[in-house]
């Protein structure tokens, strides 16, 4: 395949990844529609910094348990899209069974580029744990979850080359990565050559390069047929883990895509899949 080729295969990837999130978004609608509204109390649009979208929504379970733990969840988009709101279903379907939720928004690119998608990451993660008796959680023990890009802030705000300090970093207990791009090259590439600087090589920014050994617990879900992040991503990272003493465990999620694997953990549909149940199980392996 020539450049031009080449060239034109990633715009047509491009094409595809924006109409998938447009039907996305329409179907999250649809998902927090029927999404059930109890077992859950809600704190939306807590400010948790000073920009436009340095807000998160809380979701407190109505069923304690004894070391409740907290879940702070961060979307994808190709960090250039998506908005905390559209996950409503994402809080109710842990809340319900018994963990508190924290949906973040953080800033978008192009006017934003890496690494203040990660620092609003970290921003938040430390105002929560500034807060948590005001918002009523726990910080004591920390799960994060990202999708696709979110699934990059998560690793990134832990394996960074210029990391800044999170306040409950030894309180992380495990990391969850759904269909994460962890190591690749985007120079050139439409759909993430906007969200960083193009003047700085992958290998000086990709979280494969900056993996130290720690005792979190990270689980890394693949989704079967997913056509926009290759599985090298996941491959390596976990290679680089392994590598580094730490654990690492990774999961494909039969009949999914890179959008639907994280659409089927809504409890409208995720009967019908894996996702849920593999996720919890391994939550249970933590707690």
């Amino acid at each position: 395949m020539n450049l031009i080729e080449q060239l034109q295969s990633k715009i047509e990837q491009a094409r595809t990844l924006y109409k998938e999130f447009r039907l996305y978004d329409l179907g999250s609608f649809a998902l927090n529609r029927f999404t059930p509204k109890d077992g859950f109390e809600q704190v939306p649009n807590v400010r948790y910094g000073l920009k436009p979208r340095h807000r998160l929504d809380i979701y407190r379970s109505v069923k304690k348990l004894s070391h409740q733990p907290l879940i702070v969840f961060v979307h994808g988009g190709a960090w250039q899209h998506g908005n905390k709101r559209d996950y409503l279903f994402i809080g109710e379907t842990f809340a319900k069974e018994g963990y508190d939720v924290a949906v973040i928004n953080y800033q978008l690119a192009p006017k934003n580029i890496f690494p203040s998608f990660v620092d609003d990451l970290t921003q938040a993660l430390n105002y929560l744990h500034q807060n948590q008796d005001k918002l009523e959680i726990s910080t004591e023990n920390v799960v994060l979850m990202g999708h696709s890009a979110g699934a990059f802030n998560v690793m990134s705000a832990v394996y960074h080359p210029k990391p800044t300090t999170i306040q409950c970093l030894g309180n992380i207990k495990a990391i969850f990565g759904l269909a994460g791009p962890y190591h690749f090259d985007y120079k050139g590439d439409p759909l993430a050559e906007d969200a960083f600087d193009q003047s700085v090589s992958y290998q000086e920014v990709m979280p494969y390069y900056f993996v130290n050994q720690n005792s979190i617990k990270h689980y890394l879900l693949m989704a079967e047929n997913d056509q926009l992040v290759g599985k090298e991503n996941t491959l390596d990272l976990d290679r680089a883990l392994r590598q580094s003493g730490n654990h690492s465990h990774i999961a494909v999620i039969p009949k999914t895509g890179h959008i639907t694997i994280l659409a089927s953990l809504s409890s409208f549909i995720s009967h019908y899949f894996r996702t849920k149940r593999t996720i919890l199980h391994f939550l249970e392996e933590v707690f």
